[in-house]
């Protein structure tokens, strides 16, 4: 009975703290960014993963088992592996750019996890044989920071896109303009002179955007590049772990389960990503790797989120069953 008290209490303060934090980040867009509310949310996020980390302690003291046997363990778990790649930036000191991701992305999960499943799914349970081995934390922790991890890379990726396009279309509008005067010019308009004006006076400003645009884009493809890079790592060692696992507990390295292979073709994605991101031209700017990832995201929902919708396979312990 404290162990589901202190649970509950610490849930509802870590998603407390993030709406929070949400809200100063909204405030900061909104209005103008302050630093000593900037600071705020940082240290916001840094309760947020103790919270957590709390909850995961007590639920493991609970049950007797690392807390990853159903979905809404997993969920919370999720929530914290964002809230640690939020601070990857902060602790090494560089401008955070994954905020914008890592904040809304953790409370998505843990309110789905508090409010959208049942209440018998907060409740820990007995694990079933399949799962009591040692790999459940090995790799089960390690699918879930790959997909923390390639969730905020892909979106990050989704942003790159999206800025790239808005800079181009900028491009075009602004070519366009010198075209109509050039026109105008030739047919001896004479409101011509004042439309250059016009237009001089807008091209610092233009330039000071497009080259904030640049530096944006520059910092998106950095910190999208590295993060899926770490998540394909965990990725990788999370496949390998759970195909030791499976043949310790099916005979069987591979059996083409509906999650394992799922998990091969996002891992098979996200390798093509990181050979285009490597091998990109510099002119590229990192669009066709990011539309490659921007795939991969999609492909990340249906192999955690999908196949648990279907309760199928060897991997159905996760579902909403």
């Amino acid at each position: 009975m404290i162990f589901a008290t202190l649970e509950h209490i610490l849930t509802h303060i870590s998603f407390s703290i993030i709406s929070i934090v949400i809200l100063i980040h909204l405030m900061n867009l909104l209005v103008y960014e302050i630093e000593g509310l900037h600071n705020s949310s940082e240290k916001g996020m840094i309760a947020t993963f103790f919270s957590i980390t709390g909850f995961l302690v007590i639920r493991w003291i609970s049950s007797g088992h690392f807390p990853l046997s159903n979905l809404y363990e997993s969920l919370i778990f999720l929530s914290w592996s964002l809230s640690i790649i939020h601070m990857i930036p902060y602790l090494g000191n560089h401008k955070n750019d994954l905020s914008a991701i890592t904040a809304p992305s953790a409370i998505f999960t843990q309110g789905f996890a508090t409010s959208g499943l049942s209440t018998e799914m907060h409740q820990p349970a007995i694990l079933v044989p399949a799962l009591q081995s040692q790999w459940l934390m090995m790799h089960v922790s390690m699918m879930l920071l790959s997909y923390a991890a390639l969730l905020c890379g892909s979106l990050l990726s989704v942003a790159l896109i999206v800025i790239t396009f808005q800079k181009r279309i900028d491009s075009f509008l602004k070519n366009k303009n010198f075209f109509s005067l050039r026109k105008s010019f030739f047919f001896g308009d004479m409101e011509y002179l004042n439309q250059k004006v016009s237009v001089l006076k807008n091209t610092s400003f233009f330039s000071f955007q497009n080259f904030y645009k640049y530096q944006l884009i520059q910092r998106l493809d950095y910190w999208s590049y590295r993060v899926i890079s770490l998540g394909f790592t965990f990725l990788t060692i999370g496949i390998l772990s759970g195909a030791v696992w499976a043949n310790e507990a099916w005979g069987s390295y591979w059996n083409w389960d509906p999650k394992e292979t799922w998990a091969f073709i996002t891992w098979t994605i996200f390798a093509i990503y990181l050979h285009t991101r490597t091998n990109q031209k510099l002119q590229d700017q990192g669009t066709n790797s990011a539309f490659v990832a921007s795939i991969g995201f999609l492909l990340i929902w249906i192999c955690y989120f999908g196949i648990n919708l279907l309760g199928i396979g060897f991997h159905s312990y996760g579902s909403f069953q």
